[in-house]
Order: structure tokens, then sequence, then C-alpha cells
């Protein structure tokens, strides 16, 4: 029999075995990361648990989030959930099925629209998630094999290597335990980047003032003549793989010192020395879509893999009136720049 269990209804013993054994699992998934949701001010998250005889058998853990005050914030309504569904190998279909409808009743009221990120291959699931309503979009990602330093470092490109060996030299250094100064520097940094370069919307600081004493986040920071000059924020599922949230540096401004190749770099270091199977870059665009981000990632020697997107439109008008009316604050905006 299949039974939906919710929030703290969730048994956490039968959680932690299930993220053991799964082979979807990733720290998005997991009860930290939803304990740490809790926490923030500007998402409030959610996590659907589906049990088969009162065994575990797949949860679906994510966000409500929304941008903005009134018509904006109204019109921005959405829920993400990052990594994919959490499945035990053994789950049978109609288990899936159960979840996913419970997901789409549950939110449809609140958001506009579902994204469901995959970070692993749910091709023979993809009919079921069809079947129910998703949507399935094209998506790229890297992943960085991390066997051991020498093997991940020789698997660079040559152009790499070489920007590494001259950062190092010139004095910038790799900082895994910032301050909340030095966090305040970086978001800096990555906030102009988003403002100006991406025009997305970025995470408040309070994300990463709070990532940085949770287990499970890790910084490697890059400081520059006493400044901090870019960094890589990633979460990791401890002993199996680690996840690249966000990366950003002063590329441009500071010559020979490489701070953006330097993060990732040490990330991906941290991750061989700790036996980790690879280094997740978390995105590299749509496969048609120009995408300066995704030249940057493929020099460190990942595997291109198309995992893509599942989305599910819950109110379709409100969905095409905020796309038009969000496409044009962006272009506003970017006017008075």
């Amino acid at each position: 029999m299949n039974t939906i269990v919710t929030n703290n209804d969730i048994d956490r013993r039968q959680w932690k075995t299930l993220l053991e054994s799964s082979q979807t699992a990733s720290p998005f998934q997991t009860p930290e990361y939803y304990d740490f949701c809790k926490q923030l001010s500007f998402i409030e998250p959610f996590v659907f648990g589906v049990t088969v005889d009162n065994q575990l058998q797949g949860i679906i853990l994510g966000y409500f989030i929304a941008e903005g005050n009134g018509v904006k914030r109204w019109l921005s309504r959405r829920a993400i959930i990052h990594g994919g569904v959490l499945l035990s190998e053994d789950i049978i279909p109609s288990a899936l099925e159960t979840l996913l409808k419970y997901t789409i009743k549950s939110l449809s009221s609140r958001a506009i629209y579902i994204e469901i990120r995959n970070y692993f291959d749910y091709s023979k699931y993809r009919n079921i998630f069809e079947q129910i309503g998703f949507k399935y979009e094209p998506h790229l990602n890297f992943h960085v094999n991390t066997p051991d330093t020498d093997t991940a470092f020789a698997n660079l490109s040559t152009t790499k290597r070489r920007d590494i060996r001259i950062g190092i030299k010139n004095g910038a250094e790799v900082i895994t335990n910032p301050t909340q100064n030095e966090i305040s520097e970086y978001y800096n940094i990555l906030s102009d980047i988003y403002k100006h370069k991406i025009k997305l919307p970025l995470f408040p600081k309070e994300f990463f003032e709070k990532l940085v004493e949770s287990p499970f986040g890790k910084f490697f920071l890059i400081r520059y003549n006493g400044a901090i000059s870019g960094g890589s924020v990633c979460l990791e599922l401890k002993n199996r793989r680690l996840y690249e949230f966000f990366v950003c540096g002063t590329d441009r401004k500071l010559r020979n010192v490489f701070p953006s190749t330097l993060a990732t770099w040490a990330a991906i270091e941290y991750a061989a020395k700790n036996g980790f199977s690879y280094f997740d870059m978390m995105g590299a665009g749509k496969p048609n879509d120009e995408y300066g981000v995704r030249e940057f990632k493929a020099k460190f020697g990942g595997n291109l893999v198309d995992y893509g997107r599942f989305s599910y439109i819950c109110n379709p008008i409100l969905f095409a009136i905020g796309k038009l009316g969000l496409s044009l604050i962006r272009q506003i905006n970017f006017l008075k720049i």
C-alpha cells in the first residue's frame, strides 16, 4: 500500500537509510538540508515522502520562493526542487506516481510552477513524470571525476593548469573557514555579477552566512593582497559528491590571479582528497543556447551530461503573464543601470 508522509511525520532513520542506498542522493534531499532551509527567512521548505508497506521509498524536498513585493512577488511564486527525487532502487511505479500527484496537489495553490532540477539520470522514470503532466526540458551539466588529485589536475585543460600555477605563485590563497566579513566581501562580488551580468535573482546574504555554519556547507574563497577576490560555495554529500552552488571572481580586474579558476580547482581538489566520486558543477545551460559559463566549466575536465529538468505549470495564465512581466521588469532595470 502506498502512503504519503510529510514533514515531521517522515521517519528520519528510514530517510537516512534511503540516502545511504539511493543512487539519486544529494545534499539537497537530506534531513539536514531541510532543517537548514527552515532557518532561512526568504524561502519556505517542504518535504513529502512515500512509503510502501511502511518502508520509505521516495522523497521530494524543495522550497517555495518569490522575489520582490506586490505584483512582482505574486507573479514569481515557484517551487524549486534541487537534485531531483530521492528514490529507492526498487521503487514501484505506482509509488512514484502517488508521490508526484501529491506534490502537484499540495503545491499548485501556492506556486505558479514547479521545477525539478535533475542531477541524475531519470530517463527510466520519464514516462511516469510526463503521464502526470510534467514536461521534460533538456539541461546540461558537468561531472568532474575525482579519483585522486593527480588525475583530476591532469584532466584540466592546459590553460587551467597554467592559470592555477600562476595564481598560486602570485600569492593567491584559499580560505576554507571564512569569517562573516570575508563572506560579506564574497557576497558583494557575487551580487554585483548577478545584477549586472547574469541578471537573475540571487539568494540574500543570509543564505551564505548560515551555510558556513552548517555541516554540509563548504567554502573555498580566494584571498589576494588581503582582500577576497572570489570563491566557490559548495554543498557536500559526505564522502560521496560535492556540488558547486555558486562560483565567481574578479578575474577581469586582477591580472594573473584567476580567482574563479583557483576556487573551482580548490573545490575539486577537496573532493579528490576526501574520497568523493565526482564534483558536480550544477548546471551548464540549455543545449542550444549560448552560455559563456559552459565554456569556463568545460575546461575542468568534466563529463558533459544532459539530465534535464521536469517542470509543471500549475497556473498557465499566471505563468504566461509572469514570464512577460518579469521580462519587462528586467529590461527596465537594465536600462536604469
